[in-house]
């Protein structure tokens, strides 16, 4: 899949300081998640972090994605070019994650658009790093959006590696797709439905209608 479609003003805006990136690891990775009118795209992989669903901290029944430090880990993700401007409206999107520096030695993009611009992370806010194994909940209407972007973007292969590399699975997955929570739900074909169910299933998650 092409997804090489910048801004044209990209290059220019990035001369003036005006251009920041930040990978995205979750839901934006799926272009139909993204709020902002950003100016580029890119696959890309960063080192140094692993990928787990946690607690939430203001309602630990429910899990959300974040990473973690770990030097023996190599995340699929995205590299999203935007407007400078555009970073509160991201940082409110991403409430509770803390936006963290990433080191552009530590990234490799594909057919980067610019060099040398800032690159952020968002990390979750946690006290401990416990995985959403100790109960927490998945929500399906998000984890769908999740795994459709990995799926578009890298195939089968990439959603099984995301499903595979990433802590915590073992645990309820709320089934609210046919009425989902998700402020940014996408549609899904039968068979990316059946796809993503056959993965999480396997890695041990188990389906409830309510908590």
């Amino acid at each position: 899949m092409d997804i090489h479609q910048d801004h044209p003003d990209l290059a220019e805006l990035a001369r003036e300081g005006r251009v920041v990136a930040y990978f995205g690891y979750g839901s934006l990775v799926n272009k139909r998640t993204l709020r902002t009118k950003f100016l580029g795209i890119r696959r890309a992989s960063l080192v140094g972090w692993r990928r787990l669903w946690l607690p939430r901290i203001a309602n630990a029944d429910m899990a959300l994605l974040s990473v973690r430090p770990d030097e023996t880990g190599e995340l699929q993700g995205v590299v999203v070019y935007d407007l400078a401007d555009h970073l509160p409206a991201v940082d409110e999107r991403e409430a509770g994650y803390a936006r963290r520096v990433v080191e552009l030695d530590r990234l490799t993009i594909e057919r980067a658009p610019v060099k040398d611009v800032p690159l952020y992370v968002y990390e979750a806010l946690r006290d401990d790093e416990t995985a959403a194994d100790t109960g927490a909940a998945i929500l399906q209407s998000y984890l769908d959006a999740v795994m459709q972007g990995f799926l578009t973007l890298y195939g089968e292969p990439g959603v099984e590696r995301f499903v595979e590399e990433t802590e915590g699975f073992e645990t309820r997955l709320l089934t609210d797709r046919g009425a989902a929570r998700y402020p940014r739900a996408v549609d899904l074909t039968a068979e990316e439905a059946g796809l993503f169910d056959r993965l999480v299933s396997r890695r041990g998650a188990a389906f409830v209608a309510d908590l």
